[in-house]
């Protein structure tokens, strides 16, 4: 039996990864991947051990390039996961274009093979407020007032809005799925798991006081398989998975890691100035691989809490959140696997523990 088509963006990407394996264990299916380059691609050794992954080199935003392989015949559906993200107001114009105009050339090619597309946007289009109480269900409004200054999710939002109203016009099925922080192992890439890392290595020296709300990626990857196959799904699922006050997610990490959580906690006012004196330098000075201070926008950010529950997901998806420890757990126990110099400092750790 001829195995049916289905075409992943974001194939190398933290998420990617995690779908491409699932989807590999499916003998129904030939998962193809939507590369920039496939050499790129063949030098990842996470990479090597998929078997049977067909690889289709092309760019979301010019899908008039790949379109009509003839690999896509009998299309069975997208997988769009492919984003640009920085956060950060200095020349979004290139990651707006991306999220935007990606989204809207992937629906017209699902238009052409007539075939569904699970989007993968964000729980900070709608779950982003000042208080820790406050949360979102698939209903609620963008919170646009609030992250409309901060271009990657404004640009979720223009995405959101613009792919819906092309979808209904195309007659495509349009599943969008809005996680919140997505942590587990494989994050190949060390960018989700960016701040579990400094921490590890004894390189967070503050927090700021706010929120954090994260999802098991194994988790979010199930949803996704499930949301292609179900047969009536709705517009719109959230993913939700454990909010944390920040210094609490921290010391859970630091617990769990064994190591020394930030001793310094930033005050809102600090924070403010701070965010304020990293947009003056960030004015004035060239970009640095490493600035002084993070992106004002990473201050804003960090300022706020993240609240975000389903009214859906269970019951259609059968998610449901597995317990945070063990997401934190087994990101802990990937990263001291997989990087050299937490590797070195958790075996000289152990060392000084048994002195």
């Amino acid at each position: 039996m001829k195995k049916k088509p289905v075409l992943i963006t974001g194939a190398t990407g933290f998420l990617g990864r995690h779908l491409l394996q699932a989807l590999c264990q499916d003998s129904a299916l030939q998962p193809i991947a939507l590369v920039r380059n496939k050499k790129s691609w063949k030098s990842q050794n996470w990479t090597h051990g998929l078997k049977g992954v067909e690889l289709l080199e092309g760019s979301i935003t010019d899908a008039a390039d790949w379109a009509d392989d003839p690999r896509l015949e009998g299309l069975s559906g997208i997988y769009h996961l492919a984003a640009v993200v920085r956060h950060t107001r200095r020349d979004p114009e290139d990651m707006i274009h991306a999220n935007v105009e990606g989204l809207l050339q992937i629906l017209r090619v699902a238009g052409e093979r007539k075939c569904r597309v699970v989007f993968i946007s964000t729980s900070g289009t709608v779950g982003c407020f000042d208080s820790p109480s406050e949360s979102a269900d698939e209903n609620a409004p963008y919170q646009e007032k609030t992250v409309g200054a901060w271009p990657y999710y404004a640009s979720k939002i223009r995405a959101e809005r613009e792919g819906r109203a092309l979808a209904e016009s195309l007659g495509v099925e349009l599943v969008i799925l809005r996680p919140p922080v997505l942590l587990g192992p494989g994050d190949h890439r060390m960018r989700a798991t960016s701040h579990i890392s400094r921490l590890l290595r004894g390189k967070l020296p503050f927090i700021v006081k706010g929120g954090m709300h994260f999802v098991d990626i194994r988790d979010v990857t199930q949803a996704m398989l499930r949301a292609m196959k179900i047969a009536k799904p709705r517009p719109v699922y959230h993913l939700s998975g454990t909010a944390y006050r920040l210094e609490d997610f921290l010391g859970t990490v630091a617990e769990i890691g064994r190591v020394s959580p930030p001793k310094l906690q930033l005050p809102s006012l600090v924070a403010k100035l701070l965010s304020k004196t990293s947009a003056i330098l960030d004015s004035v000075l060239p970009p640095r691989e490493h600035p002084i201070l993070p992106d004002p926008v990473v201050f804003e950010m960090a300022s706020k809490h993240w609240g975000l529950h389903s009214l859906y997901a269970k019951k259609d998806l059968g998610f449901v959140s597995r317990d945070p420890r063990e997401t934190l757990t087994d990101t802990i126990v990937w990263l001291r696997e997989n990087q050299p110099e937490l590797k070195a400092k958790a075996a000289g750790d152990l060392n000084a523990a048994e002195l």
